[in-house]
């Protein structure tokens, strides 16, 4: 029997997370090293995950199929493919400068939050293994109470507003998730195994009904206009670490979602779908960078841009095309290092000053040098400097935009200029100007603080440079994903006019 690494790379950081809780109290320092030890072992555990996969296949991978609730028919699966792997690497890593950015910004309750933590990423990692809709939604779920201690026990002074605002959100849309789950099952054959259910055929109907039920779900986590509205006081209020995960990891679940789920499962239904989803993220594009202009808080500020990013990232999925769909995923893997780099670099800074307040801010690169060259390499791969990790992504998905409905790309790329006006001026104003009241002898970044940012700064490059280190894991995958969109007919049913004329 092969070694279960997936259910490792599940399990470990939760038992871990719970064996802090066998430690002492007052032992802090033992409780801080012993979760930073865990989230690199579990970083460590993705390897083999890298070196023995596949590229030349998009059959799941690593699987594990062990009857868990018979008489319901529902399992405990397991399995990825070029797609999920890629988020596993990006949760371990995360989870990993998580730790060190809350290693003295965390200090009540230390042994509570790294459990959380830790906890956290278990269920995030059980997201993307998934391959039976229950267990699916099990971790979908899990994920959420972990999270909402997070920014209820450690987030700012609003932080009870913010936590139930989120907890609400996701937890209706889980809800719609579920009946829709139901649904399929009634109609699927019985089964809630995933790939048996992507290989059948649903009437249009039935398809349109699951698509805005899981729509419900997805658009929430994601979040696509207009339900973002969450999201911006989730992260103002949340820790540094906390807003950190929600940005690189949760919100990708919502895209992951529709990739693992809408696309395969309802394909005559998404592709009826296309036009309104391009639309919504032509607005989220525009608007969201709009908005960005009238922020005078930094988390505010990140977080509006963070509905603008994802706005490309589904305007790339619903382009329903091999470049669209791999811009698309490598840009979620993209925003999440830029944007989890920035909110790492606004916690360090929020350390010394105790104000996000951009208005209060002036100097910084005479006063903090090494900062600012961290936090301008972080704005140009923001921005999608040709270089930086940022430009491949958002350029495949206006290029797949563009082959599939050519007004989608040319709105979406005024995004691209707002972006970069935004994100300048907010560099423009923190790092030049005079150094304000407040500002001088900040201290410098120590050694740990650079070592969190280090890993950043080389992917960011690194993407930027040979994006291909990536997109390998995600050729066949996608191609077999577009298979299923545009291969898998209605049986027997009429289409309507609109839909039989979609390629």
């Amino acid at each position: 029997m092969s070694m279960p690494l997936l259910s490792i790379l599940i399990f470990f950081p939760i038992l871990g997370g719970l064996s802090l809780l066998c430690v002492p109290r007052q032992q802090i320092a033992t409780i801080r090293t012993m979760a930073l030890l865990i989230s690199l072992i579990e970083l460590l555990l993705t390897l083999p995950l890298v070196l023995l996969f596949d590229k030349s296949t998009h059959v799941m991978q690593f699987t594990e199929h062990h009857a868990w609730i018979p008489v319901l028919r529902i399992n405990y699966s397991l399995g990825i493919d070029g797609i999920s792997i890629l988020f596993l690497l990006l949760t371990a890593l995360i989870v990993v400068l998580s730790v060190l950015v809350s290693w003295k910004a965390i200090t009540d309750k230390i042994q509570e939050f790294f459990t959380a933590m830790l906890l956290l990423e278990g269920a995030m990692i059980g997201v993307f293994c998934a391959t039976d809709f229950i267990l699916f939604y099990v971790f979908w779920e899990a994920m959420l109470i972990p999270m909402f201690l997070i920014i209820g026990i450690w987030g700012g002074p609003n932080r009870i507003y913010a936590t139930i605002k989120f907890f609400l959100y996701t937890l209706l849309g889980s809800l719609l998730m579920l009946v829709g789950i139901i649904l399929l099952y009634q109609f699927g054959g019985r089964t809630f195994d995933i790939l048996k259910l992507a290989g059948q055929a649903y009437s249009l109907k039935l398809q349109l009904v699951l698509f805005w039920a899981f729509f419900a779900a997805f658009a929430v986590k994601v979040p696509m206009w207009p339900v973002h509205t969450w999201l911006p006081d989730a992260h103002t209020e949340a820790p540094a670490a906390g807003s950190v995960i929600l940005a690189a990891v949760l919100i990708k679940m919502g895209a992951y979602g529709f990739l693992r789920f809408s696309l395969p499962i309802l394909p005559d239904a998404t592709q009826l779908m296309t036009t309104p989803m391009l639309v919504l993220s032509v607005i989220a594009i525009v608007y969201g960078a709009i908005i960005c202009l009238a922020q005078t808080d930094l988390k505010r500020l990140i977080a509006y841009s963070s509905v603008s990013h994802m706005g490309f990232v589904t305007l790339g999925l619903f382009a329903l095309n091999q470049r669209g769909l791999e811009g698309s995923i490598l840009q979620m893997i993209n925003h999440g290092l830029v944007t989890g780099a920035l909110f790492l670099a606004v916690g360090m800074i929020y350390e010394r000053t105790h104000t996000r307040e951009i208005a209060a801010y002036g100097g910084l690169a005479s006063t903090m040098p090494v900062f600012a060259g961290f936090f301008l390499l972080f704005t140009l791969a923001a921005v999608g400097l040709p270089g930086t990790n940022g430009f491949i992504g958002e350029f495949l998905i206006l290029l797949g935009g563009f082959e599939s409905q050519p007004w989608s790309a040319v709105i979406a790329a005024s995004g691209l200029i707002l972006g970069a006006w935004y994100m300048l001026w907010l560099f423009q104003r923190i790092f030049f100007n005079e150094v304000k009241t407040g500002m001088q002898g900040l201290a410098p970044l120590d050694l740990r603080e650079i070592l969190t940012l280090a890993p950043m700064v080389i992917l960011i490059l690194w993407i930027g440079l040979y994006p291909n280190g990536l997109l390998s894991f995600l050729h066949v995958s996608v191609a077999h994903l577009l298979d299923q969109v545009h291969g898998v007919g209605l049986a027997g049913v009429a289409l309507p006019p609109a839909l039989a004329q979609l390629p």
